[in-house]
C-alpha cells in the first residue's frame, strides 16, 4: 500500500547502535523505516515505499494492518526523560520531507500508543506532540462531536470518533488518550478527558 501515517516509537534501548543492530536482526522480526539517534544522526533501514515491520496488532481510525501503509520512525529514547533537541530537529525535517512526498496530512502522524492502547506506550509522556502540531507536522485526535453522558461508554464513543477504534479495555483507552493530551493525569476518568478530546486547549493536570 501506498503510505498514508507515519507512526513514531522510541527504542527504549541504551544506544541508537543498539537499537539498529535488533532492527536489522531477521531473528527479531522487527523493523522500522527510520532510526533518529540523540544528537540527530538519521539512518535509513528501509525505504519508504516498502513495509517495515514496525506496528505490528492494531488499529487506528478504523484502518488495520498499519504496517502495509505507514512509515515509521523509531527514535532514540528510553521512555524515562524529554527527547533530545537535535533529535527533535531532525524528526522536524524528516516528517516535513516525508509528508510532502507522499501528500500524508498531518493528522496521520500518530504514536505506537494512538494504534495498540495497553499493548504499547511509546512514545510516551514525554514527547513534544504539540511542538510538531504547532509547526503542521502532527495534528490532535480531536471529536467535534458532544457527548452524550459522563461515563465510560461515552468516553470510548467520543475517543472512537477521534481516531482511537482499537480493541482495548476502559483503562487501556484512558491511559492511551491522556499519553497523548494528558501525560501527567492520573486517576479515574474526569471531564478534562472529555474535553481534551474535543479539541480544546491542552490540559496538563
Amino acid at each position: 500500500m501506498r503510505p498514508t501515517h507515519v507512526v513514531l516509537h522510541y527504542t527504549a534501548m541504551a544506544t541508537a547502535e543498539e537499537a539498529i543492530e535488533r532492527l536489522c536482526d531477521p531473528t527479531a522480526e522487527v523493523s522500522a523505516h527510520y532510526v533518529i539517534c540523540k544528537s540527530g544522526s538519521v539512518t535509513q533501514l528501509v525505504p519508504e515505499g516498502l513495509r517495515a515491520w514496525h506496528a505490528g496488532a492494531g488499529e487506528w481510525d478504523g484502518l488495520s494492518d498499519i504496517n502495509s501503509r505507514s512509515i515509521g520512525i523509531e527514535l532514540d529514547n528510553d521512555g524515562q526523560g524529554p527527547f533530545a533537541e537535535p533529535l527533535m530537529q531532525s524528526l522536524e525535517g524528516l516528517l516535513a520531507r516525508i509528508l510532502a512526498a507522499w501528500a500524508i496530512p498531518a493528522r496521520n502522524v500518530i504514536g505506537h500508543s494512538d494504534m495498540a492502547p495497553g499493548r504499547k506506550f511509546d512514545p510516551g509522556p514525554f514527547f513534544d506532540w504539540a511542538r510538531l502540531e504547532a509547526r503542521g507536522l502532527a495534528a490532535r485526535p480531536v471529536a467535534k462531536i458532544s457527548p452524550s453522558g459522563e461515563g465510560s461508554d461515552a468516553f470510548r464513543h467520543v475517543a472512537r470518533v477521534a481516531g482511537y477504534t482499537a480493541d482495548a479495555s476502559d483503562e487501556a483507552l484512558l491511559a492511551a488518550v491522556r499519553l497523548r493530551h494528558r501525560p501527567v493525569a492520573t486517576g479515574p476518568l474526569d471531564p478534562a478527558d472529555f474535553i481534551a478530546l474535543k479539541g480544546k486547549t491542552r490540559v496538563s493536570t
